[in-house]
């Protein structure tokens, strides 16, 4: 553990925000990102920091302040003003209390809020408030918790800590943590921290730096001692992580769909997760460890993190009897939610497992977006981490008990931590779009990347593809996957599909887009053109609707295929006949799929776009090839062939790719119960109706 404060740093941080937040708020967030930034502290909005100040009220009346981290906001990247500025004097007064039911803490913490905009303030502000120290710190250190979280945790504490280190056994975070942290406070007014048992580490200060150096000297302190315990364990288990990769390509789809809660209403019949597997070799000796069926099996390494990780993770062992497994898992957790939940248990949306241990593979963390599930696979392997530790420094883990578990999985202040606004319909489904280089695609791809599925972008590899990840992923992140990928070749689509259910576990849409396009009479066609024309636009169909039919078959969740046709299918063109005849292949494949796949629950629907000349500045490849033909014959220029397509249409409408993803989503997000089914994108052309 590195002491990083730097004077030049700290600074800067007081040049950017003093003047507008002042200094105690700007160096309070200078400690903060120092703190935020090790994750062996704290990890995704977990862990909480104070500063205390005065300012004067509407009435020019003095107003002492408390400054407290939101809940849920990230100590390593949080401003200013994500500490949440509270009644100070309105905090205090609450200890005189004898007793504060959650929902009154709630309501309390809501009301003292200085800007009723604000986030709620974290679930330990009361802790915050009650300590006389003008900076306060909490972490949840990685070798604080590997102190506490055994069977002799307080002695061990002691020893390796201190006298002068208060230590509070482990209670219900909030009014009752804060009012037995200040007894014992009163009690040992010159503590230079405090070990809050299953819980972490708090420390204080008149300074921010002082407070923070306590942090770091006491986990020091805890590593110097750990280090001094470590034993040999004997061998790590041999691994092969080569072998545990193959076998969860092969599992993870059966597994995404067991996992899927199944839906009471809604357009999908399950609702769709993101699963993140953990194959390394660190995960793969803990799982495959002596015992680690009953160490990994525990409670997580502090109450904090049960709202995102369940009471225990599940243990996979039987692939054979995968779905009796999940559902044995799932009784449990019925009856835990029967024996702590009193004569009205929570009825929650979710009752599957969100992290589980494979032996041979790793962990697979679930989740119903990429980001979560990211966040889940950091806590899960640092809950390994710590288990691991305490056994191999001698100690047996001591897991919080389920009942204290219950009370912080459906405590009201955590449920707000996680809680997120309205989620994007297609949160949780993983696509893959063919030709995603192109005006067209492109245009799909950002669409559904803003309705919130993660998308894998696939094309021929080169500078086109290439441009769209550097242009999206700046605003996407990991939801967005650059994927080369030739539709021709299926052994390159069975590799991009291993690739997507890596990240994923599976694949829900299916987006065939791909295409080229060739302009020649028929009695000039040289037949090698057409042949290319066919194994793209036909066989590329062919090749995507096979392996996309055998995914859907393992995942057994329904799904979802939509071929980007065109109006050439029911209008073709005079020296445009090898387009039109292969697209009329490909449409009439994925008519026939959507008679196949209908029994896996599967969708399969066609949009049939006309005369879609860019996104943006990225230039359709079809009508680079259309195009110049097209002009020489009509005289014009870009420009005036643009405007002939508009105007040839009913509604003189110009088409553009956001009007083609849009309806691309119509059928996504499963707006009506159809299949087969083919949506005209072309402002209305009588010769392209369908029929």
């Amino acid at each position: 553990m590195q002491n990083l404060w730097s004077d030049a740093e700290a600074a800067d941080m007081l040049d950017a925000y003093a003047t507008l937040f002042g200094e105690a708020l700007a160096i309070r967030t200078y400690t903060s990102h120092l703190l935020g930034a090790d994750p062996t502290l704290v990890l995704h909005g977990g862990g909480n920091t104070s500063v205390k100040t005065s300012q004067t009220d509407l009435f020019g009346n003095p107003l002492s302040t408390l400054h407290v981290k939101g809940s849920g906001r990230d100590l390593a990247v949080m401003q200013p003003d994500d500490h949440v500025s509270m009644n100070l004097e309105g905090l205090k007064s609450l200890r005189h209390l004898e007793q504060l039911s959650d929902e009154q803490m709630r309501n309390q913490l809501a009301l003292n809020r200085l800007d009723h905009t604000s986030p709620m303030p974290s679930i330990e502000t009361l802790l915050h408030a009650w300590l006389p120290a003008t900076f306060v710190d909490h972490t949840h250190a990685e070798a604080i918790l590997t102190l506490t979280n055994r069977t002799d945790g307080e002695q061990i504490v002691r020893e390796a800590l201190g006298a002068d280190v208060i230590i509070v056994p482990y209670m219900h975070p909030g009014f009752e943590l804060a009012k037995q942290a200040l007894l014992a406070f009163d009690q040992q007014p010159d503590a230079r921290g405090m070990v809050l048992m299953g819980h972490g580490l708090v420390t204080w200060g008149e300074s921010a730096r002082s407070s923070y150096e306590r942090t770091i000297d006491l986990i020091f302190a805890a590593e110097r001692w750990l280090g001094s315990k470590r034993a040999s364990h004997g061998h790590d288990p041999i691994v092969n992580l080569e072998a545990a990769q193959r076998s969860y390509q092969e599992l993870a789809p059966k597994l995404r769909g067991l996992l899927s809660p199944v839906m009471a209403d809604g357009p999908f019949p399950k609702q769709r997760m993101v699963l993140h597997p953990i194959i390394t070799e660190s995960m793969l000796q803990a799982v495959n460890a002596i015992g680690a069926d009953t160490l990994l099996m525990s409670a997580p390494i502090t109450s904090d993190y049960v709202i995102r990780m369940k009471p225990w993770p599940m243990w996979l062992d039987n692939y054979d009897q995968m779905a009796g497994q999940i559902e044995a898992w799932q009784q449990r957790y019925q009856t835990y939610l029967s024996t702590h939940g009193g004569e009205q248990p929570p009825t929650p949306t979710n009752t599957l497992p969100s992290v589980i241990f494979i032996p041979g593979v790793g962990a697979v963390c679930m989740a119903q977006n990429q980001h979560e599930a990211a966040i889940l696979a950091d806590l899960t392997e640092q809950n390994v981490r710590v288990k691991q530790w305490v056994n191999n420094t001698g100690g047996t883990y001591n897991p919080l008990s389920e009942q204290a578990c219950f009370d912080m999985e459906y405590f009201m202040l955590q449920q707000d931590k996680v809680a997120t606004p309205t989620a994007p319909p297609l949160t949780g489904t993983t696509a893959v779009v063919t030709g995603a280089a192109g005006a067209i695609g492109s245009g799909i791809v950002r669409h559904l990347l803003d309705l919130g599925a993660c998308v894998a972008a696939t094309d021929l590899a080169g500078p086109a593809l290439d441009s769209l990840v550097d242009e999206l992923t700046p605003l996407y992140g990991d939801c967005l996957l650059g994927l080369p990928m030739d539709v021709t070749d299926p052994d390159a689509i069975a590799q991009g599909w291993a690739e997507m259910v890596n990240l994923w576990g599976g694949v829900d849409l299916v987006l065939i887009n791909a295409g080229l396009a060739h302009v020649s009479t028929l009695a000039q066609m040289e037949n090698d053109k057409f042949a290319r024309l066919q194994q793209v636009n036909v066989e590329g169909t062919l090749n995507l609707i096979k392996q996309a039919a055998n995914h859907y078959a393992s995942m057994a969740m329904g799904g979802d295929i939509i071929l980007i046709s065109t109006k050439n299918v029911f209008a073709p063109g005079a020296s445009f006949g090898a387009y039109s005849a292969t697209k009329a292949a490909s449409h009439q494949l994925a008519r026939i799929a959507s008679l196949e796949l209908a029994p896996l629950g599967v969708r399969v629907n066609m949009v049939a776009p006309d005369a879609v000349f860019s996104d943006g500045d990225r230039q359709s490849g079809l009508w680079a090839t259309v195009g110049p033909d097209r002009m020489k014959a009509r005289g014009l220029d870009q420009a005036g062939l643009e405007d002939y397509y508009r105007n040839r249409n009913l509604l003189k409408e110009k088409i553009t790719a956001e009007d083609v993803a849009r309806a691309v989503a119509y059928f996504a997000t499963r707006q009506s119960p159809t299949t087969g089914a083919t949506l005209p994108v072309d402002g209305g052309l009588p010769d392209a109706t369908p029929r």
